[in-house]
């Protein structure tokens, strides 16, 4: 049993009226949306790859990924559009999903109550997709450190150095050690013993929102020797951004002996128990690096919230 040691007067500070932070969320995801937009065309003329491209990546979604490049680049406060960081995680996202949703993989007919993309493109061009998202994201984080290079002395002559790490991190992050090694572990898992559900997290969850946490330090002037601190900061947020979502799908899940999901395997209660805990110290974190603005803080309450409801 997992001792929760969560702080009301943090979570009150990670607090946020439904009404602002719906406000806030959508803002935030308006700025992504459009940035969406804008980057269609620059992926050649129209094609039916690139309609299935665009399809895949305005599927909805609620774009927590490349919101919190946005909130961390506000956060730092440095004049640095951090834009082509945010459509760089969210096309590494979207390749994944497009992925998953394979026949030879998760099988998924649907993702957001529409047709997956293999069901409308087929799976040539789905799996065309992927990698050309995964391509475009790496361009993406190029065309930032030349954003960065010009945006004043200081940031110009660390932007080539920002650029490798951003590179550094996003390769690992993806890679076997990362997402495409997480979605293995989820497809094939050994077991399903907590360390595995945890090891399957890390690389498939956590991992992508490190990128998030990363690339908009890196790209908004962040201080370099932060980075570990700030990857700390994705760890947290992403272990309970997964319990909340296993939660939410405890029911669906319970029925199937061979779920990889927390709470099936801990129980509501302890797995409740441990979502506050990674949220407790999610925001300790976000103090520690400088980040505890509102913005990030009312991701915290988003999960919160989503937690209440299910118990309810």
């Amino acid at each position: 049993m997992v001792n929760s040691s969560f702080s009301r007067t943090i979570l009150q500070k990670g607090s946020t009226p439904t009404l602002k932070l719906d406000k806030l969320l959508k803002d935030y995801k308006t700025r992504v949306e459009t940035a969406i937009d804008g980057s269609i065309p620059s992926m050649g003329g129209k094609t039916h790859l690139r309609d299935a491209c665009e399809y895949a990546l305005k599927n909805g979604g609620k774009r927590i990924r490349p919101i919190i490049v946005y909130m961390v680049g506000d956060a730092l406060r440095n004049p640095i559009d951090v834009s082509p960081a945010a459509l760089a995680i969210e096309f590494f996202h979207t390749a994944s999903l497009v992925a998953d949703d394979l026949p030879c993989m998760d099988d998924d007919d649907e993702r957001r109550f529409k047709p997956s993309l293999h069901k409308v493109y087929g799976e040539t061009l789905a799996l065309l997709v992927s990698y050309g998202l995964i391509a475009a994201g790496y361009a993406c984080l190029s065309e930032n450190a030349q954003l960065l290079k010009k945006s004043s002395a200081l940031f110009a002559k660390e932007s080539d150095s920002r650029c490798v790490l951003a590179l550094e991190n996003a390769t690992y992050n993806t890679g076997l050690f990362g997402a495409t090694g997480g979605q293995f572990l989820d497809v094939c898992p050994p077991d399903l013993t907590l360390p595995t559900l945890c090891e399957v997290i890390r690389k498939k969850t956590s991992s992508l929102f490190e990128i998030s946490f990363v690339l908009g330090w890196l790209f908004a002037g962040g201080s370099l020797d932060k980075i570990d601190a700030v990857k700390k900061v994705a760890a947290y947020f992403g272990m309970a951004f997964q319990i909340a979502d296993d939660i939410a799908d405890f029911a669906q899940d319970s029925a199937n002996a061979n779920s990889v999901n927390l709470a099936c395997v801990l129980g509501m209660k302890e797995a409740s128990e441990r979502f506050y805990v990674e949220i407790d110290a999610y925001l300790r974190a976000l103090e520690g690096v400088g980040l505890n603005t509102e913005a990030l803080n009312a991701l915290a309450a988003m999960l919160v919230s989503q937690v209440k409801v299910e118990k309810i």
